[in-house]
């Protein structure tokens, strides 16, 4: 009688113990699923493949400067360094344009060291100088049929006025704030291809 009362609790427990087995491994397996999953292998730092994305984007127009015009062109025929009468030829004209300056990103060199990440940009540089055509407005015109508008004089007048333009542009520090958002930008760009821990130099 003693016997047959042991031998159930013997299988009771025997059972109990193989679920708390069960259970434990279970919760082992999930736990360590969950630690495989959320653990991202972390991105290897090449810098063959940060060039190479870089390169992808070739120019990199980082500054817009817009700006409105007026201009005069004048020009009259001269003999022996005397103006001959009759000969004058004018125009004022209002415009507007665009000058946009970047970087080329091909240029730029890239250098990995230990868990550091160095991106050195080329100086900036004016990529483009458009004028818009349809924006130009033309004031106090005056023509002589003895020295009528040429091609030449509105392609050196356009010259002109981009060469002036551009100087401005300059001399208010166009391309220091061009380089400055294009490194900003390389930072977005390669921010996401590296591993946390890693330190990203633009310069």
């Amino acid at each position: 009688m003693t016997e047959e009362k042991i031998r159930p609790i013997r299988t009771i427990k025997a059972v109990i113990f193989g679920l708390a087995v069960l259970l434990i491994v279970g919760l082992a397996g999930f736990l360590f699923g969950r630690f495989a999953q959320n653990r991202q292998p972390e991105p290897e730092i090449s810098a063959v493949v940060l060039q190479s994305r870089l390169s992808s984007i070739s120019e990199l127009a980082s500054v817009a400067y817009l700006y409105t015009d007026m201009g005069q062109f004048e020009n009259s025929g001269e003999f022996y360094g005397h103006t001959i009468p009759f000969t004058t030829k004018k125009f004022i004209l209002t415009y507007d344009g665009v000058i946009k300056a970047g970087v080329d990103l091909r240029q730029a060199e890239v250098s990995v060291s230990g868990g550091q990440v160095r991106v050195t940009l080329p100086e900036a540089e004016i990529l483009s100088h458009e004028l818009d055509e349809n924006s130009v407005e033309i004031f106090d015109q005056r023509t002589s049929i003895f020295n009528p508008f040429t091609v030449e004089d509105f392609t050196s007048f356009q010259a002109a006025q981009k060469a002036e333009m551009e100087a401005k542009a300059l001399e208010g520090g166009l391309l220091k704030e061009a380089k400055e958002k294009a490194a900003d930008s390389v930072r977005l760009l390669l921010a996401p291809l590296l591993p946390e821990d890693a330190a990203l130099v633009v310069e």
